[in-house]
């Protein structure tokens, strides 16, 4: 699951299609600064560039999805009771609280 978009996995699978931002934004249509809102997470990307992103990248739609940060895989145990799933969302939301202040930090540093 990601609570974020994965730049490094998008910008890998352009890489490997020798395509970079610039061309990923000329296919959606939009300014290349649009683009990189949707990779620092300012923007949320659109099902329209969900599916172009997918076929730029000759990737499989729900794993574009999955590493944009705009969906998750549901758990494979549907029985899952509220404890377990409060105790799954309190540890996002550390992961969420550590990020953060580590981001903090170094805008500061800088």
């Amino acid at each position: 699951m990601s609570l974020f978009f994965d730049a490094e996995w998008f910008d890998a699978k352009l890489a490997a299609r020798r395509l970079d931002r610039t061309a990923l934004a000329v296919a959606l249509g939009i300014e290349p600064a649009e683009l990189h809102r949707v990779f620092t997470n300012e923007r949320a990307p659109t099902a329209e560039d969900l599916t172009i992103f997918a076929n730029v990248l000759g990737a499989d739609l729900v794993e574009v999805t999955l590493r944009s940060g705009v969906a998750s895989r549901p758990a494979d145990d549907r029985s899952e009771d509220s404890a377990d799933r409060i105790a799954s969302i309190e540890a996002r939301l550390d992961a969420i609280d550590s990020w953060l202040a580590e981001f903090e930090s170094g805008k500061k540093s800088a």
